[in-house]
């Protein structure tokens, strides 16, 4: 009884395709970012140490949803698979720490947001292979993509500067007078920044993906040969779903070393990483900005508490518990593939149908 849209009507166009066309949808939201700017920023996650529940679960969290989202983009809404998030993630965090070196003054923030467009262009390269191949062929291409830039990652001593380690180190960098990258930035202050750029990408994601920019990229994933004779432009569609999903991926690459690792080396941004993310997509669900947000949670936040029930309750080691948790997510991947292949998206939409018959019988 309380969610339901009885009553609420829409008397413009404007309102008819409004993101979240329903009341309680607004409040919900609204309920949402206030407890993520206003809750979480001082007391952190309730029954955690401030530090660990900040660092090792909101901030990563926050970062892969950005990357579940640019991911989404390309698998879920267009169709196109890929494997080679990792490395495209590896792009924008080396070409931010790039143009930190040669933009000193500059913003961070701004370079950031810079460092995907990065990203853009070289997941739009690797993308054209997806106009004359598709499904697994696809897939290694992505992976060759993959292999190439961890190479470059390693073996091409510009991209760090030359480190002796190979590592890239992130500079403190002060925005506004507060300091949100380096050894000194508070939790507090880099979540801020990291959720700010969140929730700016997700209003971004969710206008492309209803608008005619994503109503082109989801008729190529239904059936490419009949939407391109009815206008669509395979090589738009294609290169533009690989350009915006790369420049979310760069960004939040960018986000992960700069504003959560501090420095990173290749073993960041490897092939294990890119199965780690197509596992949030697959298990929040293809095609859904909501499911991105549950798959990231999910993903990282399951092993996490299996580590911490194992050891307070049971007494096992972290390691077996890791493991445990690995095989527990490769056999809920393979139930949800098998019982509701649109992840717990579509289990959050059979929750709101119900909602709005209740108590009634259905």
């Amino acid at each position: 009884m309380f969610y339901r849209e009885a009553g609420q009507y829409n008397t413009t166009y404007e309102q008819d395709l409004q993101a979240f066309p329903i009341k309680q949808d607004k409040i919900g939201i609204a309920i949402w970012l206030v407890l993520a700017y206003l809750f979480v920023p001082f007391f952190g996650i309730p029954g955690l140490e401030y530090g660990f529940a900040m660092n090792a679960i909101m901030i990563p969290v926050l970062i892969f949803t950005i990357t579940t989202i640019g991911l989404n983009i390309l698998v879920g809404f267009t169709g196109q698979i890929s494997l080679g998030t990792g490395a495209f993630m590896g792009v924008g965090a080396y070409a931010c720490y790039k143009l930190t070196s040669y933009f000193p003054d500059t913003n961070i923030i701004i370079l950031i947001l810079a460092s995907g467009f990065v990203s853009a262009i070289v997941g739009a390269l690797f993308g054209l292979p997806s106009l004359r191949i598709k499904g697994f062929y696809l897939v290694v291409a992505t992976l060759a993509a993959q292999f190439f830039l961890e190479w470059c990652f390693i073996r091409v001593g510009w991209l760090y500067n030359y480190n002796p380690s190979g590592a890239i180190e992130v500079p403190q960098r002060e925005v506004l007078g507060w300091i949100v990258t380096g050894a000194s930035a508070e939790p507090m202050t880099r979540y801020l920044v990291v959720l700010s750029i969140l929730v700016f990408l997700a209003i971004i994601a969710g206008n492309l993906t209803r608008g005619r920019i994503g109503r082109s990229w989801m008729m190529i994933r239904d059936m490419d040969i009949a939407a391109e004779l009815i206008g669509v432009r395979p090589l738009t569609a294609k290169l533009s779903a690989f350009a915006v999903s790369s420049y979310f991926i760069g960004v939040s690459g960018a986000l992960m070393v700069f504003m959560w690792l501090g420095a990173a080396e290749v073993e960041s941004f490897d092939v294990n990483h890119s199965f780690l993310y197509l596992f949030m997509v697959i298990l929040g669900g293809l095609g859904s900005i909501t499911g991105s947000f549950m798959g990231a949670a999910f993903i990282w936040t399951f092993p996490i508490i299996l580590k911490e029930l194992g050891k307070s309750w049971f007494g096992i080691n972290a390691t077996v518990m890791e493991n445990v948790s690995l095989v527990a997510i490769g056999v809920m991947i393979v139930v949800i593939l098998i019982a509701e292949p649109h992840g717990m998206a579509r289990l959050w939409q059979i929750v709101k149908q119900k909602l709005r018959i209740w108590p009634f019988p259905h």
